[in-house]
């Protein structure tokens, strides 16, 4: 047997281990607790606002709250689980959407998103998800993407000329930075953070969520 046969095994040992703890590195990146933290007197204000977008009935037993960011990818990724949760627990849960930009596109992401709403407030979360379907092609980009925000506007079916406003709105711009000092406000530092009926949620997994979730139903 060669020298370089008998080195086979233990290479294949190490990198075994090396894709074990790249995994577990993984994995606790993304079910990272929250550090608990005392909330401001105006933590109700600041959740939800007057002007707040909210997807379920305004009487529904629990609100989540999301900070999200539309260019964030764990944003993207937890999506669809967070709409078949909304879908699971149809009349009985509303989600509230803040948003919380940390990206070089995040504010004019929203500029799209709150167009769409003008337009119908449906719209919004068409946006929303059609943003997250296209994000690969804009996200983590250093230069404005605006002729992208531009083609997806009418791709959605939206008045070009009223994008374009509102891509270059302060309104919308203010708007975004109002949601993210309520943010830091309310201690959030990442995307997406969720807040179940004003308690945070301290793990993020759509496990987490739910169980939140069902523990809001069943509490007295």
């Amino acid at each position: 047997m060669t020298p370089s046969i008998k080195k086979a095994p233990v290479l294949l040992l190490v990198l075994g281990a090396l894709a074990v703890l790249a995994t577990v590195l993984v994995l606790s990146l993304a079910n990272r607790a929250a550090p608990q933290a005392a909330l401001p007197a105006d933590a109700r204000e600041r959740l939800i606002r007057a002007d707040s977008p909210a997807l379920g009935p305004a009487n529904a037993n629990v609100t989540i709250v999301e900070f999200f960011d539309p260019e964030c990818e764990a944003c993207r990724a937890i999506e669809p689980d967070l709409m078949r949760l909304l879908e699971k627990y149809d009349g009985q849960v509303r989600l509230v959407a803040r948003y919380f930009p940390l990206h070089s596109n995040s504010v004019l992401a929203a500029g799209l998103i709150e167009a769409a709403a003008q337009e119908d407030e449906a719209k919004r979360w068409r946006a929303r998800d059609y943003l997250f379907t296209k994000q690969s092609e804009w996200g983590e980009q250093q230069t404005p993407q605006t002729s992208k925000f531009l083609d997806y506007a009418a791709n959605l079916g939206l008045d070009r000329e009223q994008v374009q406003r509102s891509l270059d709105s302060t309104e919308v711009r203010d708007l975004v930075e109002r949601d993210r000092q309520d943010g830091l406000a309310l201690g959030v530092s990442g995307t997406p953070t969720f807040f179940v009926n004003g308690q945070r949620l301290q793990e993020l997994s759509v496990q987490a969520l739910e169980a939140a979730i069902e523990a809001a139903l069943t509490s007295p």
